[in-house]
């Protein structure tokens, strides 16, 4: 029976951890999902792990040594509870991989606002204004309710330039 445990990565090397884990017959297990990335004027979207520094790694304990596993290129060591590894309960990863999306990344639920609830434009051309959240358009698009001119009108902006007013 497989118990899935977590491998602490060094810094950015989680891809690498994985092949290497894999390579040794474990089952590994990186979800990951789409970040935006602006760079130089462009914005993209790049694949970037869900826990940065962290992959679940599925051991037999019968079958296999669980501390080859920190000698592993790429990984720092388990994550333990004293001297023993802490196994991961079966229902979070069953709960993140309900949340893939067909393409292989989970897909994050980004707008925490309700409706009504005050933000402010971080970006764009209405960068500072503040006003109130509508709803949610599309994974990537909000609409929200602003003040100009002495009136109010409703805004369609991308998700990303939205924040939260503290």
């Amino acid at each position: 029976m497989m118990t899935w445990f977590v491998a602490y990565t060094h810094p950015r090397a989680e891809l690498m951890a994985s092949r290497h884990l894999e390579n040794q017959g474990f089952a590994v297990y990186l979800p990951r999902y789409l970040k935006r990335r602006r760079h130089a004027r462009k914005t993209d979207w790049v694949a970037a792990p869900l826990f940065p520094r962290y992959v679940f790694v599925g051991i037999d304990p019968e079958r296999a040594r669980w501390r080859a596993i920190g000698s592993t290129t790429g990984v720092a060591g388990l994550v333990c509870n004293g001297n023993e590894p802490t196994p991961v309960p079966s229902d979070v990863l069953n709960t993140i991989r309900a949340r893939e999306s067909a393409d292989g990344y989970v897909t994050l639920s980004e707008a925490a606002f309700n409706r009504g609830d005050p933000i402010r434009i971080a970006e764009g051309v209405l960068a500072g204004i503040t006003g109130l959240f509508d709803r949610i358009r599309d994974a990537e698009r909000v609409t929200v309710m602003l003040e100009l001119l002495g009136r109010k009108i409703r805004v369609e902006t991308p998700l990303y330039t939205v924040q939260a007013l503290n």
